[in-house]
């Protein structure tokens, strides 16, 4: 367990009251059908948050982090305001998210420290990237030596002069060993390794050395021939450090003296700060628990590629038709008379004056698209997303987000539909897609959206089931600034 899950899980286990979420706001409320899950089982706590940055995948240029939910008792508690000390105990130093696409983890985010942006509480850290995976030990091989084996088995291929595994006998009287009879003889040339003899290496001591003391010469001769290993002697490098001397005429103890040298200050580090909302500004899911869990892909796999194109043409008809994109049918054409003209062949043919109109509204392009499908629990079957808006600038400028499922017979359950302009985002704010997101723990997806108006935004969880699109959580949101830019 990581030392930011360690510290999550110490914040709950400390026994810290729940706070309530802001009245109006952060109300969680029990789908239909939920199934009861075991006490032991479920995670004590599990953070949802958002991350956001410009720049590349991993480097980026500034970040922020954004609490979204903390379940605490399998209720969903506003993370920007839950057990907050000041800051809130989903942005305390030194936690852990883990940054999901799709439901899968593609790196780290450590939090070193957060402050306030515009009346809400952000975090600041770092992005890493993911351990590299541990590498497989390998068995030690196990030396079974069977005689009843009858698995072929290598030998070493014997040499003239090898001695090993050999019988020897030691003579009477000289005590050197004798070749068995059955080996060939020794090769003259071969060389041989002799141990040597400390008997013989050690000096005699010296004839004019008083206590039998061995001379300075024979020391030196001593195994003249022995390589020996001589240490490197370093130069004293350079000292990089500054030095004041005192000056003669000022004797004040407690006068400061400058020194050259890092500071050894211990606050956070300052993170880049990512402020406003520009345009090339990026998200994704974060998700802080107490315990490991596997990655759940949320990515729907169709057995027709064609259901899918069905699907999405379907839905961007619905898009364009609550955008105004649709234009009414045209009038039809009179046909002007068709000359008659002669092939190379002789024969007549009549070729139409008039052209068919290659003007099909059901092929305009929607600006910002964003189709995605997913799979938000197992066997549940597509749950598709379309978001998009028109090309008016300012207050002129539409916003469609569409959920659907596919019914029984092949064709498209429109779940829900949010249409907004710029006019009226302070009533109907803009809902825009982030990701899917287990925020109950209960391998069950929730779609997050981020909720745009024109003074501030908010961040909701919609739990998908039983053919319905209900609200399951709503933040309760901060000043951004102006959401239509």
């Amino acid at each position: 367990m990581s030392l930011g899950r360690r510290i999550l899980l110490k914040a709950w286990r400390a026994g810290l009251p729940i706070l309530a979420a802001a009245s109006g706001a952060g109300v969680w409320a029990q789908y239909p059908g939920q199934v009861q899950k075991d006490a032991k089982q479920a995670p004590e706590l599990r953070a949802v948050a958002v991350l956001e940055w410009t720049g590349e995948l991993g480097k980026p240029k500034a970040c922020r982090i954004i609490p979204v939910s903390v379940l605490a008792e399998g209720q969903l508690q506003d993370g920007g305001i839950y057990l907050a000390r000041p800051q809130p105990m989903a942005l305390d130093g030194e936690t852990e998210y883990e940054l999901k696409e799709n439901g899968k983890t593609i790196g780290l985010f450590d939090i070193e420290n957060a402050g306030q942006e515009l009346g809400s509480w952000v975090g600041f850290g770092k992005w890493r990237a993911l351990p590299a995976p541990p590498k497989p030990k390998m068995a030690a091989p196990v030396d079974v030596d069977d005689e009843d084996d009858d698995k072929p088995v290598l030998h070493r291929k014997k040499h003239p002069g090898d001695t090993g595994g050999s019988k020897t006998s030691s003579g009477s009287g000289s005590g050197s060993s004798t070749t068995a009879a059955n080996e060939p003889a020794p090769d003259p040339d071969r060389p041989v390794l002799h141990k040597k003899d400390e008997s013989a290496s050690s000096p005699a001591p010296a004839t004019g050395s008083p206590a039998g003391g061995t001379s300075g010469q024979g020391a030196a001769q001593e195994d003249a021939d022995r390589p020996k290993l001589t240490k490197k002697q370093e130069k004293n490098p350079a000292e990089d450090i500054g030095h004041v001397d005192s000056l003669p005429d000022i004797s004040d103890p407690d006068r400061p003296r400058l020194k050259r040298g890092k500071s050894t200050s211990s606050g956070p580090a300052i993170a880049p700060s990512l402020m406003g909302l520009p345009p090339d500004m990026q998200q994704a899911v974060a998700v802080s628990d107490a315990r490991n869990t596997p990655d759940h892909p949320w990515s729907y796999s169709w057995a027709n590629p064609a259901d899918e194109a069905k699907m999405k043409a379907s839905m961007e008809g619905m898009a364009r038709e609550a955008l105004g994109l649709t234009p009414p049918a045209p009038a039809p054409k009179k046909s002007a008379a068709r000359p008659a003209t002669k092939t190379p062949s002789g024969k007549v043919s009549l070729k139409a004056l008039d052209k068919p109109n290659q003007d099909n509204p059901n092929t305009a392009l929607l600006p910002d698209e964003q189709f995605r499908v997913f799979e938000l629990a197992y066997g549940s079957g597509a749950t598709m997303v379309l978001t998009a808006h028109t090309d008016a600038p300012g207050k002129d400028r539409k916003y469609v987000t569409l959920i659907a499922q596919p019914d029984l017979y092949g064709d498209l359950r429109l779940l829900m539909k949010s249409v907004t302009d710029g006019a009226h985002l302070d009533e109907t704010p803009r809902m825009r897609l982030i990701d899917a997101v287990d925020a109950m723990a209960d391998n069950r997806g929730e779609l997050l959206f981020e909720l745009r108006s024109d003074s501030q935004r908010q961040f909701a969880l919609y739990r998908v089931y039983r053919g319905q699109a209900e609200e399951l959580f709503v933040t309760g949101g901060g000043e951004w600034g102006t959401a239509s830019n």
